[in-house]
């Protein structure tokens, strides 16, 4: 791993594949760091040709921390759901020029973009302001900003997103394993001890669930995006399990349905997770979008 100066904040990141390959840019998604890219998913895109970049977005590991900012969520929350403005230390918008910084840094014009949740959420946002820096994009589990659309579908899998989580490495731990549960999908065995690993990473490597509420607030006052998404004329994926609990299917087909000539790519079985399972598939299909938008 590394790290590099862009748009103004330091942000860690590391590379999979051939330095000559064509680059593709992971974004992930709320409170989550650059190893909850599953490794297995980033070596089949290098297989696959591609140089694959993974990345922490500001606040969340080893990225830089907006300590200074203070933000009330439950008061934040309260106003968007209300329809009112609400105000926030920094924006999607801005996470997106965090991103477009790294490529900037590692001296790539343009990249392959995909995005899962809220890495979804700035990968559109990369779409529609700098469209000519993105080669193609992948929308994971996201939605539009639409507050119509994407909802949870389970009050467990949102409320346990709001909760503090337990500042001890073991109690973080069954926290984080507990919270996978929820957001898998029906479809696919639940990998307890995966999840324990990946909890434990995720503490070791750098615990701030402060960041959380203000990457939260971002997506509240970042808005609907769906009127820009409709300009949108990058070669668009958009993949979503049909069991989602966090951001419902809507949230997905309204995405597509935005983006002109948009593919909708709907996995049974699977929730807000990526299991092991999907992941050659949804390396094919990411692939195929690339090299059809390389070859366009």
């Amino acid at each position: 791993m590394a790290q590099v100066r862009a748009n103004g904040i330091d942000v860690e990141y590391e590379v999979f594949g051939a330095p000559d390959d064509e680059p593709l840019l992971l974004v992930m998604g709320l409170g989550a760091q650059l190893v909850e890219w599953p490794v297995e998913l980033c070596d089949l895109l290098a297989e696959r040709g591609y140089r694959v970049i993974r990345f922490d977005n500001r606040d969340v590991g080893l990225s830089t921390k907006f300590a200074d900012a203070t933000v009330d969520v439950a008061a934040t929350f309260s106003a968007a759901m209300n329809g009112e403005p609400v105000d926030a230390p920094y924006l999607l918008t801005d996470m997106a020029y965090d991103a477009f910084g790294l490529l900037d840094a590692l001296e790539l014009n343009a990249a392959h973009v995909v995005g899962a949740s809220m890495g979804g959420m700035i990968a559109q946002t990369m779409a529609i302001t700098r469209p000519e820096r993105v080669r193609s994009l992948t929308s994971i589990m996201s939605t539009t900003g639409d507050p119509s659309v994407g909802k949870a579908t389970s009050s467990d899998a949102l409320n346990v997103l709001l909760q503090p989580p337990p500042t001890d490495r073991e109690g973080y731990i069954e926290y984080a394993t507990k919270v996978r549960q929820i957001l898998s999908g029906p479809g696919f065995p639940f990998d307890h001890e995966d999840a324990r690993r990946r909890g434990a990473t995720s503490f070791d490597r750098s615990f701030y669930p402060i960041g959380v509420g203000r990457q939260l607030v971002a997506i509240l006052a970042s808005g609907d995006r769906t009127p820009a998404l409709r300009h949108v004329r990058v070669p668009t994926l958009v993949i979503h399990g049909d069991a989602d609990p966090l951001v419902g299917i809507t949230g997905g087909q309204a995405t597509a349905s935005a983006v002109p000539d948009a593919e909708l790519l709907v996995i049974e079985g699977m929730g807000h997770t990526l299991p092991a399972e999907v992941l050659p598939r949804v390396a094919d299909a990411i692939a195929g979008l690339a090299r059809g938008a390389v070859a366009g």
